[in-house]
């Protein structure tokens, strides 16, 4: 993975290059990190329980994640997921969590 192929996928990589202090080796670090966390993992899973409660825990936690490095392009889909979830509103809530955890699985195997 490299800068351009990261900004290709929308990812606003002149602000997460700024809050890793300019470091292009600790940000891609950083987003590995980010990319593993379990929460990916866990919010599908609840998801797929119906535990919405449980899974707005992890949406939150992701969404905090995603925020600090920049990684627009989940960053997005998961504050919405994060909103609907705080407001308890009605959703297909899997079939809006597939198109990220794909895209994530797209950028973990890049590294």
């Amino acid at each position: 993975m490299t800068i351009e192929e990261l900004k290709a996928l929308g990812v606003n990589t002149e602000e997460g290059l700024e809050r890793c202090m300019g470091k292009e080796v600790f940000y891609f670090k950083m987003i590995k990190m980010g990319l593993s966390n379990e929460c990916f993992d866990t919010l599908g899973k609840n998801l797929a329980d119906g535990d919405l409660a449980a899974a707005f825990e992890a949406a939150h936690a992701l969404k905090g994640v995603l925020g600090n490095l920049a990684l627009t392009p989940l960053y997005e889909p998961i504050a919405e997921i994060t909103e609907l979830l705080r407001a308890k509103k009605d959703a297909d809530y899997e079939e809006m969590y597939k198109p990220v955890a794909k895209l994530r699985e797209k950028m973990l195997a890049s590294f």
